[in-house]
C-alpha cells in the first residue's frame, strides 16, 4: 500500500464543488430529483431523471464490460429480488444484520451509536436512550395473509442469490477455479440515519461479484490483493483522481459477520471520506450456511486434485449510485471561457450521459436540416442532444454543464463542401472535419475501448 493511498492520507487536489452545488444541478439539469416531490419527497430515496439514467447506466455497462465481458473466468446472474425466507436465516441476516439504535428523549430523533461522537443528542443534546439492536431489512408479505407464515423480505444484497445459485451454475456452465459470478440489482436497507444525497439511501443498486477460489490461504490472499488493486485502479481509469482515493483495511471489531477480512477503497465525498467500495474475504462461510440449513450439496469438485470442496470467496461489492456520485463530484469543475464563467462536468466521455450534440447555426439555410440528418446517423451509435435555442456560446455551456464531450455544428461551409466543426467540452477547441466518416472520428473521440 503505498503512502498516498494509506488510511493516513488526507491530501488531495482542490475542487470547485460542495454538496449543495452538486445537488443544485442534478435537480437543475434533470439528473436526480427526489422522490415523490409534489407530495414533499420521502425520507433519502430519489429518482433518476432523463440524464441521470443515462449516466447510472454507463456506470453500469462500465463495471459490467470491464468485470465480466472482458474476462473469460467471471459470468454473468440476476437473482430475484425476493428470495425463500430461509436465504436469510442461513446468510445469518436475520440474526447480525443490525446497527445500534438511540432515540433522543426529548426531542425523539434517532442515531446510530456508532456514529455519534458523544453520549448526548447531537441535535439538541438531550439524554440518549440505551442503545438496542434494530434490523436493516425491509419486512414485507407474500400472498394474501399477513402473518409470520408469508413473511418475506426485500434483500439488503444481491450476494446471497449468487451464493443460492452455486449448484445451479456449477451444473450448467464449464467453469472452473477460480471463477467469479457477477450482478447488478436494486438491494434495500431501512437504515436509521440516511443521507449525504445518494451517498446513504434506502434503496440503492449494488455492483457484487463473488469469486470463487481454492480454499487455501496463499491463493485466497493472491486473489483478494488482486481485486484490492483491480477496483481501485478502475475508479481511476474512469476520471477519479488517485490522491481522492485510499484503502482502508476494516478493523478486526468493524467486520461483517461473514467476514474474514475486509478491505475498503475509500472517496474523499464533500463531506470527508466515505465508502465507495468494500472487497471481502468471506471464506467459504455462504455456502457452509447454505449447505446447512437447506441439505443441498454446494461442493465443487476439483478434477485436477480428484477432491470435492467448498471454494472460499473473494467479494468485490460497489454501489452504483455512490460511484456514479463520486464520478460526478471529481468531474465538476468551474472555469471561465470568453469571458464567462461556466460549470462544466469533465466525466470520462465513457460515462457521459449524452456522447454528441448537434447544432445548426442559424434556423435556416438548410441547417436545421443537414444538422438533424447528422443527428440521425450518429443516434444509431451514441446517444445524442439537438439544440437549436439561443446562441451558439449559450447551446455549448448547456452541453458542458451536463458533461456532453463532443458538440457537432452545422454552419454555412457545411452546406457548401460537407464538413462540420467539431468542438471539445474539455479544451474548447475546435477544429473542422468531413461529415463522412465522422461516426469514426466521434466513436474513436469517445474512447469506448480503452
Amino acid at each position: 500500500m503505498s503512502a498516498q493511498n494509506s488510511p493516513e492520507s488526507t491530501a488531495a487536489t482542490a475542487r470547485a464543488v460542495t454538496m449543495e452545488k452538486l445537488v443544485s444541478l442534478c435537480k437543475r439539469r434533470g439528473l436526480v430529483f427526489p422522490t415523490s416531490d409534489i407530495y414533499g419527497g420521502l425520507g433519502s430515496t430519489f429518482d433518476y431523471g432523463p440524464l441521470g439514467v443515462e449516466l447510472k447506466r454507463n456506470v453500469k455497462e462500465a463495471w459490467w464490460r470491464d468485470m465480466v465481458q472482458g474476462r473469460s473466468d467471471v459470468i454473468g446472474l440476476d437473482s430475484a429480488i425476493l428470495q425463500h425466507p430461509r436465504t436469510w436465516e442461513a446468510s445469518g441476516h436475520l440474526q447480525n444484520f443490525t446497527d445500534p439504535l438511540v432515540d433522543c428523549k426529548s426531542c425523539k430523533q434517532r442515531f446510530r451509536a456508532d456514529h455519534l461522537e458523544g453520549t448526548r443528542c447531537p441535535a439538541c443534546g438531550g439524554e440518549l436512550t440505551a442503545a438496542r439492536q434494530f434490523n436493516l431489512m425491509f419486512k414485507t408479505f407474500m400472498g394474501p395473509l399477513e402473518d409470520t407464515a408469508n413473511t418475506v423480505y426485500l434483500r439488503p444484497e444481491t450476494a446471497q442469490g449468487i451464493f443460492a445459485n452455486f449448484a445451479n451454475v456449477i451444473d450448467t456452465q464449464r467453469v472452473k477455479l477460480p471463477f467469479g459470478v457477477a450482478q447488478t440489482g436494486k438491494s434495500f436497507r431501512n437504515e436509521i440515519t440516511p443521507g449525504n444525497f445518494i451517498f446513504r439511501t434506502r434503496e440503492f443498486e449494488q455492483m457484487e461479484m463473488e469469486f470463487f477460489v481454492q480454499p487455501e490461504a496463499i491463493e485466497e490472499q493472491r486473489w483478494f490483493d488482486y481485486w484490492v488493486a483491480e477496483r481501485f485502479n478502475w475508479y481511476v481509469k474512469y476520471g477519479i483522481a488517485r490522491d481522492h482515493l485510499r484503502m482502508r483495511p476494516h478493523a478486526q471489531d468493524e467486520l461483517s459477520h461473514y467476514s474474514r477480512g475486509t478491505t475498503d477503497v475509500e472517496f474523499l465525498y464533500p463531506f470527508g471520506w466515505g465508502e465507495l467500495e468494500g472487497i471481502a474475504r468471506r471464506g467459504s462461510y455462504d455456502l457452509d450456511q447454505h449447505a446447512q440449513f437447506s441439505g443441498k450439496d454446494l461442493t465443487y469438485f476439483d478434477e485436477e486434485a480428484k477432491a470435492r470442496y467448498r471454494p472460499w470467496v473473494i467479494e468485490p461489492a460497489a454501489g452504483v449510485d455512490r460511484a456514479m456520485l463520486a464520478f460526478m463530484i471529481d468531474a465538476y469543475d468551474e472555469d471561465v471561457v470568453e469571458d464567462e464563467t461556466r460549470i462544466v462536468l469533465r466525466l470520462d466521455p465513457r460515462l457521459a450521459p449524452i456522447k454528441v450534440a448537434v447544432y445548426p447555426l442559424l434556423r435556416k439555410g438548410g441547417h436545421p436540416e443537414k444538422a438533424q440528418e447528422i443527428r440521425a446517423t450518429l443516434s444509431r451509435y451514441v446517444t445524442t442532444a439537438y439544440d437549436q435555442a439561443g446562441s451558439i456560446g449559450r447551446r455549448y455551456r448547456r452541453q458542458d454543464e451536463i458533461g456532453t464531450p463532443l458538440g457537432v455544428t452545422v454552419d454555412h461551409q457545411t452546406i457548401e463542401d460537407g464538413t462540420v466543426t467539431i468542438r471539445d467540452r474539455d479544451t474548447t477547441e475546435q477544429q473542422r472535419v468531413p461529415i463522412e466518416g465522422l461516426v469514426g472520428t466521434v466513436i474513436e473521440r469517445i474512447g469506448w475501448y480503452r
